[in-house]
């Protein structure tokens, strides 16, 4: 399929709240379908929210009982993957037949991770993307990816993989995904910084892909009364102030860049654009100079605990006889 349209979803969530957020996110799926779209890619964090301006209690040497209630809040609202929120989602792109990629925060024992996943239009989830390097003090509140979740999957409408917010930042990052091809860059965010722009458009033109950053736009308001972060109680105050687009192989604006609140943004996608910027620059092809630089990758999990099950002998044939004299 060279020529598809697709969707960049500006919102946010219902922070801490599971359930109304998942159906916010049906809302949105079905008006990223309705507008014919093929592929629609949510902000970072949808589910269940990016707690900005919380510190969860901590100072050097010291953790509040506040905050460790703030981490509970925080780990009850986020998501197991696979389980019943990842159907529910997977549900949701089958009905509007498109391919879904959505930022949320999933849990695993007692950890929390940031994590991109991926749906394809009968609802099978197709994988995931865990962040390998949380930002500043989302440290403290998230786990570190590695490498085994850096995925690009081979679709029908191009390849599809997924940076979150400052990775976008890691050059070398950057480079792993143009190895693989990908065509369909998709970068879910909370950066609404000026700066967050440029980035984007630096990224299509050196990776000759189109690029799809999904920013939240969410008010304090939709935060609940006792959230203490920093900004204040006015519930008017911007929070993520979005800053959503898409951008072309050649860094050109397809859609926005849109501060003006909630919305979907929707652009036609043709593929061929990216053979012919190909023609003067493939940072891993014709571009490359492998005789001086080199990335080398590890895409192996790194699990804390591995398991071996060790070789046990098999029980003596003549276990309990007495031994011939």
């Amino acid at each position: 399929m060279e020529r598809f349209l697709a969707s960049v979803i500006q919102a946010g969530p219902i922070p801490f709240d599971c359930p109304r957020s998942l159906d916010k996110a049906r809302d949105l799926i079905g008006q990223a379908g309705r507008a014919g779209a093929a592929l629609a890619v949510f902000p970072e964090a949808f589910i269940s929210g990016y707690p900005k301006g919380l510190d969860f209690g901590a100072r050097v040497g010291v953790r509040s009982p506040e905050g460790r209630a703030d981490f509970q809040r925080y780990f009850d609202s986020a998501i197991e993957v696979p389980g019943p929120a990842t159907q529910f989602l997977g549900q949701a792109a089958r009905d509007h037949h498109l391919y879904l990629v959505i930022g949320v925060i999933e849990r695993e024992i007692g950890t929390l991770y940031c994590t991109a996943l991926f749906f394809a239009p009968d609802g099978t989830l197709m994988g995931k993307h865990r962040k390998v390097m949380p930002t500043a003090m989302e440290r403290l509140i998230w786990g570190f990816g590695d490498g085994s979740t850096l995925p690009v999957f081979n679709t029908p409408i191009g390849k599809l993989g997924s940076v979150l917010c400052w990775e976008n930042y890691m050059p070398l990052l950057r480079m792993a995904m143009y190895s693989k091809g990908i065509q369909l860059y998709c970068a879910p965010t909370v950066d609404d910084r000026d700066s967050a722009t440029p980035t984007i458009r630096h990224i299509g033109v050196e990776g000759r892909c189109f690029v799809f950053s999904a920013c939240q736009y969410i008010t304090r308001g939709a935060y609940p009364k006792d959230y203490a972060a920093i900004q204040g109680d006015a519930p008017e105050t911007v929070f993520i102030r979005g800053g959503s687009c898409i951008v072309n192989p050649f860094g050109e604006f397809l859609a926005g860049p849109d501060y003006e609140g909630e919305k979907v943004l929707t652009a036609e996608i043709d593929l061929t654009e990216i053979t012919r910027g190909k023609y003067d620059l493939d940072v891993v092809g014709h571009y490359a100079r492998p005789d001086i630089f080199r990335l080398t990758i590890n895409e192996q999990a790194n699990p804390p605990v591995v398991w071996k099950i060790s070789d046990v002998p098999e029980p003596c044939k003549d276990e309990g006889k007495t031994p011939a004299t």
